[in-house]
């Protein structure tokens, strides 16, 4: 059995001008960042020891085997020429994120991932690792017992279980902070501010309402940046957390996303549709097989066959017609969706359809 969803869409004249959607007020420090105040990626090589048989294997690994070596011979004791085996070492990628203005001595999280075929790192304690950023220099120095959320378990006939990922772990403040990363915000006499999501009205809304607290010291660039000054005899520090707790306006383009994977429509306060008439029904086409034996008469030379019969058959629902008025908000075309009984796929089709016709009045984006 298969079915067909029917949809005619027929579109009247449009009416009036949608009316503006109620506005909603934020924070100014909710919808912007300050440019150049963000954390830095940082990352290290090293050697996890103290696993119990679950590290690497040196005949599989030469790089931790190197690495062993390496640091051995720092140590004064030279392996080089012995057999050595152990699995009781992983090598690892150590990955930390430096916040901003943070200052020499303050420490931070770090993550340890294993390189190699080493199965487990519980127990096991991260070596002394520097950690550089993307410039080459180091910011950074970890060291510590890795916490690892996975257990892993294995039988000697081959069976083996695992919960988690035993093959990454944490190291809670386990990287201590060693070079800032120059950022003086005090010595900067203009700093931009950037909305996470772009729009002009929003970008001047802004610069108005700092402008009423502190007049002429804001400005829109564009609708991405607000450039902003402190007042004199203000630092810019001080300026900042009192322009930050300010109320705006928020203001966003009508817009209806949809993830068609998982049937989810998300609709924007200011999306407005045309005075528009839209109807859905369903087709269902049912097929029936029936096999029937044919025998033949007896004494003759005929053969006994199945028969197939087929018995198709074709039902359609009652279709009724929904009429949306002009300028309907958000909340009309809901319940006007929601009134032709449809399921979220269907609704999907519905709205793309309602947007080919020209009478959505709002972007779609597809996800």
């Amino acid at each position: 059995m298969s079915r067909l969803c029917l949809l005619i869409v027929l579109v009247a004249a449009a009416l009036g001008v949608a009316a503006a959607p109620a506005a909603a007020t934020s924070r100014i420090k909710d919808i912007v960042s300050i440019e150049g105040v963000r954390s830095n990626q940082l990352m290290g090589y090293g050697l996890v020891v103290g696993l119990n048989g679950t590290g690497d294997s040196l005949r599989n690994s030469p790089m931790t085997r190197q690495s062993l070596e390496a640091l051995l011979e720092r140590q004064g004791v030279n392996i080089r020429d012995a057999n050595a085996n152990t699995k009781n070492v992983a090598a690892v990628m150590v990955t930390a994120e430096l916040p901003p203005f943070a200052t020499p001595g303050s420490r931070i999280d770090v993550t340890v991932s294993t390189t190699g075929d080493a199965r487990n790192l519980m127990g096991g304690t991260l070596l002394v690792t520097s950690l550089m950023g993307a410039d080459g220099q180091v910011y950074a120095v970890a060291q510590g017992a890795v916490q690892t959320g996975g257990v892993s378990a294995s039988g000697a006939s081959g069976s083996s279980v695992t919960r988690g990922v035993p093959t990454a772990g944490r190291i809670a403040a386990g990287g201590v902070v060693e070079r800032e990363t120059g950022f003086d915000l005090s010595t900067m006499p203009i700093v931009r501010l950037t909305l996470r999501n772009p729009d002009f009205t929003t970008a001047q809304r802004i610069a108005g309402v700092i402008n009423q607290h502190f007049p002429n010291t804001a400005y829109a660039e564009n609708g991405t940046v607000v450039a902003v000054r402190a007042p004199a005899g203000q630092d810019m520090s001080r300026y900042l957390s009192q322009i930050e707790l300010l109320n705006v306006d928020v203001d966003a383009p009508a817009k209806v996303v949809i993830d068609e994977a998982n049937g989810v429509i998300v609709m924007g306060e200011a999306v407005r549709v045309s005075t528009v008439a839209v109807a859905q029904g369903n087709l269902t086409v049912s097929v029936q097989e029936t096999p029937q034996v044919s025998q033949p008469a007896p004494f003759s030379r005929g053969q006994t066959a199945v028969v197939p019969q087929s018995d198709v058959t074709v039902e359609e629902t009652g279709t009724q017609l929904h009429v949306m008025g002009g300028g309907a908000s958000l909340s009309s075309v809901v319940s006007g969706l929601n009134a032709l009984g449809v399921s979220p796929r269907d609704m999907i089709s519905i709205l793309q359809a309602i947007r080919a016709a020209g009478a959505l009045q709002a972007d779609i984006e597809v996800i």
